[in-house]
């Protein structure tokens, strides 16, 4: 099938190039020609596992090109895909301005029938306002008569394996009332659709809901296991103990229950204040959000509040190591990552950091330039030398199995403060280590 997408961001890039490999002609426009150029030459703008060599075989065949033409991009796909960003406004809500902008795009450009699908995670009603914006172009132009069907098709990509999500989804969701549209998503989707039924057709309102739901349920999970790892801090319990206690009841699972510093990234802080500010559109007090992103705002400075009294409220001139700057493991996206905080705490106070993350370093020093009080090492080894603590805010792989030795002999005080609950504490105290978790 011919396919169009708009927006070579991480949900854009990564759906276009699955859809690519299975055998779809897709083209992908976006209005960043920087961008695009450098995707022609192969390079890949974002980390995420697997994607670089899709792109680049599918780039090579044919099958993926990257322009800023909209109006050959338009031409190309009998499916159009909005997949552009939809930022945060000062209010908390979804900022439509890139997806109206693509609709009035594609309805000043289409010279025949078009299905215009919404990838972009968007506030209930987006669909409608899709709609009158494409129609308000076609009649400027005359050209009323030219149909179109506007379907929502949410994404549920997880940061760090989204190739795999895209290739085995656990379920492919289409909001329509048209059977002629939900008979071309079904075209598009059936190499992933052959195991067994993984597609859920629905009206449009309840699928653009449905992403926010998944969403918002997941980081209350993540809330919920924080404020379970305080409590059990202070009664004497081990939130790990509990987390398997709890984790083998099936209703609950193992899933999202991890304690740590919150959540981050690009999708749960927006989309929890984004339905947060849609329930206010609609005279609803969503009591539970508001407390889900509360504990969350708060779990973020938790490691912080652990190191300043370890320290006696005296963190001036003293230097920490830090491993992991990602909100997740296999990820180089710092936004909204509790990395973030701790170190603009550690700044505020005085204190100097050496940091190191296995993919998130030239990410960091975009975001934080040149700073007397900020290092960035090579190696998780070179973030320690000197260091009066180690702090550890994301779980990757690499820091699981460390040298505790090295640890003990390169800190000036062997003392670790661990966001992320990676060691068993006894492991650690039969080291001569001071081991300071989660909940435990």
């Amino acid at each position: 099938m011919n396919l169009t997408v708009f927006g070579i961001g991480y949900v854009g890039l990564v759906q276009a190039a699955v859809l690519a490999e299975v055998g779809h002609d897709v083209v992908c426009v976006d209005v960043d020609a920087a961008k695009v150029e450098r995707l022609n030459q192969g390079f890949i703008p974002i980390f995420e596992p697997g994607l670089e060599a899709l792109v680049r075989d599918n780039h090579a065949a044919g099958r993926i090109v990257f322009t800023t033409d909209a109006a050959l991009a338009v031409r190309h796909g009998e499916i159009q895909m909005i997949a552009v960003g939809t930022p945060q406004g000062e209010d908390g809500s979804a900022d439509l301005k890139y997806v109206l902008s693509v609709a009035d795009a594609i309805g000043r450009e289409m010279a025949g029938a078009k299905i215009v699908v919404t990838k972009s995670t968007v506030p209930v009603g987006t669909a409608d306002k899709v709609r009158e914006t494409m129609s308000a172009a076609l009649k400027a132009r005359g050209r009323e008569e030219l149909g179109f069907d506007v379907v929502s098709n949410p994404e549920f990509l997880k940061e760090g394996s989204a190739v795999a999500d895209c290739m085995k989804p656990d379920r492919i969701i289409i909001g329509t009332d048209s059977e002629a549209a939900e008979a071309v998503m079904r075209e598009l989707y059936a190499p992933f659709n052959r195991n067994h039924e993984k597609m859920i057709v629905m009206d449009v309102r309840s699928a653009e809901f449905t992403k926010y739901a998944a969403n918002c349920m997941l980081a209350t999970k993540i809330s919920f296991m924080n404020e379970m790892a305080n409590l059990a801090e202070l009664l004497g319990a081990d939130i790990e103990e509990v987390r398997k206690g709890i984790g083998s009841d099936p209703r609950i699972g193992y899933h999202f229950i991890y304690p740590g510093l919150g959540y981050g990234g690009s999708c749960f802080p927006k989309d929890v204040r984004a339905l947060i500010r849609t329930a206010g559109d609609v005279g609803f007090e969503p009591v539970l959000l508001h407390s889900v992103e509360a504990r969350n705002n708060a779990q973020k400075a938790v490691l912080f509040d652990k190191l300043k009294a370890h320290f006696n409220g005296d963190l001036a001139g003293k230097t920490f190591a830090l491993w992991g700057l990602a909100f997740k493991p296999n990820t180089d996206d710092m936004r909204e990552a509790p990395a973030r905080v701790l170190m603009e705490a550690l700044w505020a106070a005085g204190a100097k950091v050496q940091a190191y993350d296995p993919e998130a370093m030239n990410e960091a020093q975009q975001i934080f330039g040149q700073r007397d009080d900020l290092m960035l090492c090579g190696t998780k080894e070179a973030a320690l030398r000197g260091a009066d603590a180690l702090l550890i805010a994301t779980e990757w792989k690499n820091f699981r199995a460390p040298s505790f030795e090295l640890i003990r002999e390169q800190l000036t005080t062997p003392v670790i403060f661990d966001g992320r609950n990676l060691y068993d504490p006894a492991v650690v105290a039969r080291h001569g280590i001071k081991y300071v978790s989660i909940g435990r």
